[in-house]
């Protein structure tokens, strides 16, 4: 089995936990497909996840751990997951990163079926150390806090419930907005920047420095 051109002498684990949308409650039965990024037919591994809506850990290639120290190859293997459950549409997820000698844990909300046959997909971009993004905006180093708008202002920093994520330029106003779970962010960010390879304190100082970016949004109203 091959990854494109990828070298894949490195092994990673993948675990997917699925859960039913709005109720929260795992999935069980549910069939996972596992194939190459890009090649459907190419079936690898077909899973079943249990009553806690786990699926077992499935072992697949990687690259060797060393393209994860130093940019020079990617780092990763990719995969694409096709999820069916009874009761629940259709899920695709393109582009799933294992990275060797560590777990790469999917978790997946699914949404009922409904008469209209709702199919999801999810495509996941590349790491933000291997791929190419546009440069970011530029900002000044220290900014002013705004003035009061008459709302509640808090005095000092505080760990909110929900960062708001613009899923799109600052000036572009019609951009949805997104709530999501101020742990969550932290841990998405963190997986789409850092690599689990790495040693465990260089990982908890970007986590740190995640958190400590994010926080500063949030106090600055930036």
């Amino acid at each position: 089995m091959s990854n494109g051109s990828l070298e894949l002498t490195g092994r990673g684990n993948l675990q997917v936990s699925l859960f039913a949308d709005s109720i929260g409650r795992p999935v069980g039965d549910a069939r996972v497909s596992i194939t190459p990024k890009g090649d459907p037919a190419n079936i690898i591994d077909e899973l079943i996840t249990d009553s806690n809506g786990q699926s077992p850990s499935v072992v697949l290639p990687a690259p060797p751990v060393e393209f994860s120290m130093e940019p020079s190859e990617q780092p990763y293997s990719e995969y694409d997951l096709n999820i069916t459950a009874d009761g629940f549409a259709p899920f695709r997820i393109e582009g799933v990163q294992i990275l060797p000698d560590v777990t790469a844990i999917q978790n997946t909300t699914l949404n009922p079926l409904t008469e209209y046959g709702l199919y999801s997909l999810i495509t996941i971009n590349p790491n933000t150390l291997w791929g190419v993004f546009p440069p970011k905006i530029p900002e000044d180093e220290v900014k002013e806090l705004p003035p009061g708008r008459g709302l509640v202002v808090l005095p000092d920093p505080v760990v909110p419930e929900f960062i708001v994520v613009h899923a799109g330029a600052p000036s572009n106003a019609s951009a949805p907005n997104y709530w999501v779970p101020f742990k969550d962010y932290i841990k998405n960010v963190g997986s789409s920047e850092i690599y689990a390879t790495w040693p465990e304190s260089t990982i908890r100082a970007n986590i740190i420095a995640i958190i400590s970016f994010t926080l500063n949004r949030v106090y600055t109203e930036w």
